[in-house]
């Protein structure tokens, strides 16, 4: 192409003026923040925007010249084929009395392509660069500047120029890899310069549409076509029919009864509502926490395009799906569909919800076929029309702060539409949302003592406005390491391409890939842990007989749990607080966690009533990072020596239950590794000592520092410890063939309430019948009880050495208690109370 007569050097004088007149009114957010880490400073850049505008032009100018950029106007004469500017635009070239140049970015490509087949030592970079004005408005933005944000459809110029004037300074420059235009040339092969041309101007488009829907959503249609096109569907028309014919109605009732419950479940997604609702965030979260941390989020936005995200967050309150959408807003990617209880859906609020994308389910409805298909058929329309997802694996929020086992109804689902129709690769994305202190607190409390579940009603979030009079501290969001459908298919079930997902034609390995996949999520939820001062003191302070601690002793203990974080860490994705053991004391006095006593020997450090309830929930939080060297210390609680295989062995022994109730990461080798790891930093730092040829470990005497730390270090696990042996205590008292297992939970609820009444523990997890039935369920999967045909348990006699072998773990106190309180077998099967 030949070079134009006008100068290159500079811009044109009236681009010029244009862009000083602009310039106040933009404020540009570059993504990713230093682009030119991206280029490569040697070769010519060729830019290529979605849109032709002036106004586009200046800003992708701007956005070079502070990232220390070529710019777009005035870089043409070093490429290949020389232009006017090294810029491309996609959109048609359009004159004043219809269409010019319906292909200018082809033939401006082609004429690069062309130029450097006959330049064999020249490369130009391809750098493809999204434009979005008012994608998101900061908090002193209008209602009106809402009307005129970025969105999909594609608007005149006065109406871009409104936009500049209200969203100017809410811009988001998106910077794509570049994209070698030599490698492509050798990549193509025989095929010809047009060909190519024309074929990378499409994967362009594709490119950008995107990274819009990445942005800014999804273009959704409206509500009732989508729901015009579930309807419309095989599996709900075959659904609609089987429901006429069972029910013995008509076609046309049964087609309205689908169509209203598709009115109620499918969301009513508004830009202009999230938007709004961002900005009125905004000013929510800054009046209840002091920041909102997040790490780790680089590698969703890197993978995020292309792929169909279904966010999974573990579910700690009801600020989780409010925090995770908002954030994810804020930093450029659009929030997701989000399957929310139909309890949920209240006058005024359920609206508002639905518009934001809420997408309401029913608790249970396995016994309505017709109610299922027609959800089966909506979550397949927004994998088919690329919609992001959110749901909770745990399916309600932890009281406890553990994990939750997972109910895979919701990835069941997802599944099989992705087998129906894989067109994109799907990702579950998991993740940690670690709080500081909870808006529900009070209520958890009640419900851990047996007060009922308090329903959602209108006036209850009236009154939950007075959430705003306190402060919450610090809230962070953790992501997780996504998880990728299709590699764990191939790994799980090779011939997965065949399988349709049809409920009447589930391949047997079905059930046991979506069980694998709800505890994976867990786990990788769990190896996204965050640590906070809160978290800290809770593990410590819990751990002693009247929850308070000397200053002293405090300190060294949280600087143990730094070392242990620090030296032998969980995963790459934990996060730990960077405050000083100091500092985490003074944190915890200023949100009220902990009092101090002042003494003259020294302070000391208490927590007391319904706020060491409630400091159990943030112990439980991160216990499963300390589990490993809890498990190593418990050992030593009534043996000042013991055999190194020892430990190791009767850890082999434990784990399974202890990774069953945790989801901890590692397999049985992997753990005994863990051991044997912590072993020896406990040794590096003189909690432990070896004896002879190291085949003993020997703990110093009871009065000695490090002996302490070890106790305070074993007490974090000890309850679960002394769950496990209230069941198989009660199972071997009472002997074979007397219990269901439903009646061993129940009795061992009831024997853990009593005992948490002897031992006054402030934890209400210990007697939480889900537990219990965890444990129980363990023990059946690992052969140790297995059902007669009454359907009673059945043991063998080796069940009774574990109850001999507690006394290496549990104190002669706490063994004796238990089996003077749980029920000989002539009182040993209470009828089961209704949950």
């Amino acid at each position: 192409m030949a070079a134009s007569s006008t100068p290159t050097g500079r811009a044109p004088w009236s681009l010029s003026l244009l862009g000083t007149l602009l310039r106040p009114w933009l404020k540009i957010k570059r993504d990713p923040a230093e682009p030119a880490q991206l280029l490569d400073p040697e070769q010519p850049v060729l830019y290529v925007i979605e849109r032709r505008g002036t106004s586009d032009v200046l800003i992708l100018e701007q956005a070079c010249q502070e990232a220390g950029l070529p710019s777009p106007l005035r870089a043409g004469r070093r490429l290949a084929a020389r232009r006017r500017r090294a810029l491309l635009m996609l959109e048609p070239q359009r004159g004043l009395f219809g269409p010019r140049r319906r292909h200018a970015a082809r033939d401006g490509l082609l004429a690069q392509l062309r130029a450097l087949q006959g330049q064999p030592g020249r490369d130009v970079q391809l750098v493809p660069v999204a434009l979005y004005v008012g994608r998101a408005p900061s908090r002193d933005s209008g209602w009106f500047r809402v009307l005129f944000s970025e969105n999909w459809a594609v608007v005149g110029r006065f109406r871009r120029l409104l936009a500049l004037l209200l969203n100017g300074r809410d811009c988001i420059v998106h910077f794509s890899p570049p994209v070698s235009l030599r490698k492509l040339l050798q990549d193509a092969g025989e095929e010809t310069p047009q060909r190519l041309a024309l074929k990378t101007t499409r994967v362009l488009r594709a490119h950008f549409r995107r990274v819009r829907a990445a942005v800014i959503g999804p273009d959704l249609s409206h509500r009732r076509t989508l729901v015009d096109a579930l309807l419309a569907s095989e599996p709900v028309r075959a659904a609609i029919m089987q429901s006429a014919l069972k029910e013995k109605t008509s076609r046309a009732s049964a087609y309205r009864r689908a169509r209203g419950y598709a009115m109620e479940i499918a969301a009513d997604y508004s830009h202009p509502v999230v938007r709004s609702a961002s900005l009125l965030l905004s000013g929510f979260w800054n009046k209840l926490f002091d920041g909102i941390s997040m790490h780790h989020f680089e590698s969703l936005r890197a993978i995020a395009p292309g792929h169909e995200v279904i966010y999974v967050p573990c579910h700690r309150s009801h600020a989780d799906y409010l925090l995770l959408s908002y954030q994810l807003y804020q930093n450029g990617l659009v929030p997701p569909h989000i399957a929310a209880g139909v309890n949920l859906n209240l006058p005024v609020v359920g609206p508002l919800l639905r518009r934001g994308g809420a997408f309401f389910l029913r608790r249970s409805f396995k016994a309505n076929a017709l109610y299922s298909s027609v959800f089966a058929a909506y979550v397949d329309q927004l994998l088919q029309r690329g919609v992001s997802m959110e749901y909770f694996v745990e399916g309600t929020r932890s009281r406890t702060g553990r994990m939750l086992p997972p109910r895979a109804g919701m990835l069941a689902i997802t599944v099989r539409a992705f087998l129906r129709a894989p067109r994109r690769p799907l990702l579950f994305q998991p993740v940690y949302i670690g709080y500081e202190k909870l808006m529900e607190g009070n209520s958890y409390i009640g419900e851990l003592s047996g007060q009922p579940k308090q329903k959602e009603s209108l006036l209850g979030l009236l009154r939950a406005f007075g959430v705003l009079r306190q402060r919450y501290g610090r809230v962070t969001l953790n992501f997780g390491e996504p998880i990728l459908l299709e590699r764990l298919l191939e790994q799980r079930a090779p011939g997965w391409r065949g399988a349709r997902g049809d409920d009447d034609e589930r391949p047997t390995w079905f059930p046991g890939l979506v069980d694998e996949l709800a505890d994976r999520i867990n786990i990788e939820i769990n190896r996204a842990a965050h640590v906070n001062p809160i978290n800290l003191l809770a593990l410590c302070l819990l751990a002693t007989p009247k929850h308070a601690l000397d200053e002293q002793d405090l300190r060294q203990q949280l600087a143990l749990y730094k070392t242990l974080l620090a030296e032998l860490p969980y995963s790459g994705r934990v996060t730990l607080t960077p405050a000083a053991p100091d500092e985490i004391i003074a944190y915890g006095e200023r949100m009220g966690w902990i009092r101090r006593i002042k003494h003259p020997l020294g302070d000391v450090l208490v927590t007391e009533g319904d706020q060491a309830v409630l400091l159990s929930y943030f112990r439980n939080n991160v216990l499963h990072l300390f589990a490993p060297a809890a498990w190593v210390a418990a050992c030593f609680l009534n043996n000042r020596r013991m055999a190194r295989v020892s430990v190791l062995r009767m850890g082999r022994m434990v784990y399974p239950f202890i990774r069953s109730e945790l989801f901890l990461c590692w397999d049985d080798d992997g753990f005994a590794q863990r051991l044997t790891e912590i072993i020896e930093l406990f040794v590096r730092h003189g909690l432990l000592q070896t004896v002879g040829d190291a085949r003993l470990l020997e703990r110093g005497p009871g009065q000695d520092d490090g002996a302490y730390q070890l106790r305070v270090l074993a007490h974090s696990l000890l309850q679960t410890f002394e769950r496990y042996y209230v069941a198989i205590a009660t199972l071997v008292k009472a002997g074979p063939g007397v219990f269901t297992a439903a009646e061993l939970e129940q009795t061992c609820v009831l024997t853990a309430q009593r005992l948490s009444l002897l031992q006054q523990l402030t934890a209400p997890e210990f007697f939480d019948k889900a537990l219990f039935r965890g444990f129980i369920q363990q023990l059946r999967a690992q052969g140790v009880v297995r059902g007669n045909a009454e359907n009673k348990l059945e043991f063998d006699a080796e069940l009774a050495g574990v109850v001999r072998d507690a006394r290496l773990i549990l104190s002669r106190g706490v063994r004796e208690t238990v089996l003077k309180i749980t029920p000989g077998s002539e009182t040993a099967a209470p009828a089961a109370h209704s949950d």
